[in-house]
Formats: structure tokens, C-alpha cells, sequence
């Protein structure tokens, strides 16, 4: 009965670790925006584009908050009071090839 007891309260605390909180960047300041991920780390933002579509990705602080096989990357997303807002992104890449570049 312990072991299904600990099961579960490490279920529901994995669980939240996963939650991320989703904002619209047009109705934030670039400021905002940056002290939103600053505060959570990782942070989903949308936002839409020329065409009509809403678009959206997640933002992080730094390379902690992103999975194996990415690494962070400047973007930039519309804001409230600039178009080009500096973020950083998530950006999956080939190990192989990065060490193949650092060996020449």
C-alpha cells in the first residue's frame, strides 16, 4: 500500500512540473514578456501572424529549460509595443555535426 501511495504523490508532483503558463504576447510590453520567462523559465507565448494564423512557440531563459538535442536560440515575436522582441527558443540540432565543425 506505501509503494501505491508514494507512486501517486510522485505522479501528481511530475505532473506539475510539466505545467507551463501560456500568454498572448500582443497584449504584454517586450519588458513584460522577458520578465514572464525570467519569473517561469519556460513560458508559451502566441501570438498572430501577417496571414491571420495564430502562431505560437515556447520561450526559455536559458538552456536548462530546453529538452536533450536543442539548444536555445535568439527569435523574435511581436509585443504590445515593438514588432521584433528578442527571445529565445528551443532549436533542435545534430550533435554530429557541431562537434565534426569544432574539430576543424
Amino acid at each position: 500500500m506505501k509503494r501505491v501511495v508514494l507512486a501517486v504523490a510522485l505522479t501528481l508532483v511530475a505532473g506539475e512540473a510539466f505545467a507551463i503558463s501560456s500568454y498572448n504576447s500582443m497584449d504584454l510590453s517586450c519588458a513584460a514578456v522577458h520578465a514572464r520567462i525570467g519569473q517561469e523559465g519556460a513560458v508559451i507565448m502566441r501570438y498572430g501572424s501577417h496571414g491571420g494564423d495564430r502562431l505560437f512557440g515556447r520561450y526559455v531563459t536559458d538552456k536548462l529549460f530546453c529538452p536533450t538535442s536543442t539548444q536555445p536560440k535568439y527569435q523574435y515575436i511581436p509585443t504590445a509595443d515593438v514588432s521584433r522582441c528578442p527571445v529565445m527558443e528551443c532549436e533542435y540540432f545534430d550533435r554530429e555535426t557541431v562537434f565534426l565543425k569544432q574539430m576543424r
